[in-house]
């Protein structure tokens, strides 16, 4: 089946949005399988940014059918500003064009006060947490306590749900957390509100999706966050709360694994961070602090400045293992323009061992120090070019530099901000060719 996962190789920040945005003319529809509004996505569409946090970016193309999965935990207030906000600028004339599934669960208000008073108790301790709420939404959906939409569209069982779980919540956020309890009337009078703004939009979405690839229909399914923050791969405990691989595709929106044919990779040309966590080559000189200017690396959710470094191969090889990754993106590779040397991290070294590989506890990790190749810079503009042999022979090295030691192929360079600043190698949906 026609499917297509496109996932985050680092810390999240990569750029996917852009690459899905332009990867949607070559699709059907687009599918958000996990995260929550503590993911965003930048697109610049004629000159114009829009940022998106829930909504799949292939909203941007009329005609083409968007779902936000069961494995995404949604935030109905953001949800419905960010629809709104789509209008105003001319998007989603067809309320049909997005689907939620039924099935996704609801962050609800306690959620955010229990994720900000936790944050805020950790002190130095602190994970870097959004505080909107998605971590204990999470937890309620596992620990069976969750309300899903399927529950927010009818106000009797909502009603019931939330009589059942919101003096448990209470307890905790008022004995535990010191923060205020929250009014069940007062809840439930703005989230029914929201329900019913929302109701048209909600469905089977497993149903749909499994519908439209019997009928052969091609969807990319778009991650948020990157490979480093899977609750199991990544850099725990500094993750999010969800699985960020390539396989969540299934599990995230209800389709089979046989829908799966591609999975591509996206990284930037060198490596950022948000937030708390190990970060091995990390710049904290005025190298870092030109990528993080020139790159605009400031978080489209949270506006907090992104931490910058040379690129990592390790965190690399990790994601093309647990992803299984059949393509790589690579971003940004514009901002590297006017640096005279680069540096690519090939392994780590911890006390007398040679690293290639992530070592599951993120203490080792904070040890590693990171043992670099360095290669020829390049002084060119290079937003313009359209071809990978007009780049200069210095990038184009650096590029194969990466597929090489990855041993995956490159299928799409992107050179600039804008849909137009892309260099596409492979069309998807056709592997092989």
């Amino acid at each position: 089946m026609p499917g297509l996962v496109v996932i985050g190789a680092q810390w999240g920040d990569e750029g996917k949005g852009k690459v899905v945005d332009l990867l949607t003319e070559h699709a059907h529809g687009v599918v958000r399988f996990q995260g929550g509004n503590n993911a965003g996505h930048t697109l610049v569409v004629a000159g114009k940014k829009v940022i998106l946090h829930l909504i799949p970016s292939g909203i941007l193309h009329s005609g083409k059918f968007c779902v936000i999965g069961n494995g995404v935990v949604l935030d109905p207030e953001v949800c419905i500003q960010e629809i709104e906000s789509l209008k105003n600028q001319g998007y989603l004339k067809n309320d049909q064009q997005l689907l939620i599934s039924d099935r996704a669960h609801v962050i609800m208000p306690y959620h955010r006060a229990i994720d900000q008073k936790r944050e805020l108790a950790q002190g130095d301790g602190k994970i870097g947490t959004t505080g909107r709420g998605i971590g204990p939404a999470y937890e309620d959906k596992v620990a069976r306590r969750g309300i899903r939409m399927a529950d927010l569209i009818d106000p009797a069982i909502f009603r019931a749900r939330l009589k059942e779980i919101l003096p448990e919540r209470n307890l905790y956020l008022k004995a535990v957390l010191g923060g205020e309890p929250f009014e069940e009337e007062a809840i439930c009078s703005q989230y029914l509100e929201w329900g019913k703004k929302l109701r048209k939009h909600v469905c089977d979405g497993s149903e749909f999706l499994t519908s439209q690839l019997d009928h052969q229909k091609r969807i990319l399914f778009e991650g948020a966050q990157g490979t480093s923050l899977d609750v199991d791969y990544g850099t725990y405990p500094y993750v999010t709360s969800s699985n960020t691989l390539a396989s969540a595709a299934c599990t995230g929106s209800g389709v089979g694994l046989t829908a799966l044919q591609e999975q591509w990779g996206v990284l930037k040309a060198y490596t950022t961070r948000v937030g708390a966590g190990p970060f091995p080559t990390e710049l904290s000189d005025a190298t870092g602090e030109a990528l993080r200017e020139k790159g605009g690396e400031y978080g489209s959710t949270t506006g907090r400045s992104r931490r910058c470094g040379w690129l990592d191969l390790v965190v690399l090889r990790h994601a093309v293992q647990v992803n299984g990754l059949t393509g790589l993106v690579v971003t940004k590779l514009d901002i590297l323009s006017g640096l005279e040397k680069l540096k690519i991290c090939t392994s780590y070294r911890l006390g007398t061992k040679i690293l290639k590989t992530l070592p599951s506890r993120v203490e080792d990790l904070l040890k590693c120090e990171p043992i670099y190749e360095e290669l020829a810079g390049w002084k060119e503009d290079i937003s313009q070019i359209r071809k990978t042999q007009d780049l200069p022979t210095s990038a184009r090295y650096y590029l194969k530099f990466i597929e090489k030691h990855l041993k995956t192929p490159l299928v799409l360079v992107s050179v600039g901000a804008s849909r137009e600043a892309t260099i596409l190698l492979r069309k998807p949906f056709e592997r092989g060719l």
